[in-house]
């Protein structure tokens, strides 16, 4: 993962503006996620997975295993935890896989059960989850959200700072933080995670700005530290 150099920031922390660093600090979790798929191969596989292929099921394992666990880990935060929902993910597919209608991508399709899953396993903990101080605008209500996309690889971050912002993503809500990392740091568009959480795509950049929001706030306590 990429790391960005903080210690021009007056004496490690005040020169550089805060959307410039949240914004390179949320871009640094990307890890380069780049789309290789070969569709035409992905959807002979599909095909083969509806008719319980062991052996086709395994290559989409295969594929897919690293970026959903790397999903779910920032969702349950452990990471036994989320090795076990991981493989629950998997074996939850495979035995729906005759239900899968292809109206959306498989990808769409693992992380929306994946996302249920973590709501699911949740719940079932009660675990309390801080909710952002930041009040959701009604779920049809849009907010314009810049889609740009920023360069990790321009800066290093040091583990000071990526703490602040891996803290500040582990207090979002699960709404929010979800959107976060299936936006930046799966590059998934606006219009396929609305698709995959079932909701428009006005909410998707509504729960993306306030995630944005919140940890600009992060950033902006933790750059004021010893000011």
């Amino acid at each position: 993962m990429a790391h960005c150099r903080y210690k021009e920031v007056n004496s490690g922390r005040q020169a550089a503006s805060l959307p410039t660093i949240m914004e390179l600090c949320i871009r640094a979790a990307r890890a380069n996620v780049r789309d290789t798929r070969d569709y035409a191969a992905e959807d002979a596989i599909v095909d083969r997975c509806r008719k319980q292929d062991f052996e086709a099921f395994g290559k989409l394992v295969d594929a897919y295993q690293n970026r959903v666990f790397g999903f779910v880990k920032r969702m349950v935060l452990s990471s036994e935890e989320a090795a076990d929902v991981t493989q629950e993910v998997f074996i939850k597919a495979f035995q729906n896989f005759s239900r899968f209608d292809g109206r959306c991508s498989v990808r769409t399709w693992l992380f929306r059960i994946a996302y249920n899953l973590c709501v699911d396993r949740s719940r079932k903990n009660v675990r309390s989850l801080s909710e952002v101080a930041l009040v959701d605008p009604s779920e049809g209500e849009e907010i314009d959200v810049a889609d740009s996309r920023w360069q990790p690889e321009q800066l290093v971050m040091d583990n000071e700072l990526m703490t602040v912002i891996e803290t500040g993503i582990a207090s979002m809500s699960e709404k929010l933080r979800s959107v976060l990392i299936l936006h930046d740091q799966e590059d998934m568009a606006y219009e396929e995670i609305a698709q995959m959480l079932d909701v428009p795509i006005g909410t998707v950049k509504s729960r993306l700005f306030l995630a944005r929001a919140h940890l600009q706030e992060v950033l902006k306590r933790y750059t004021e530290i010893g000011v």
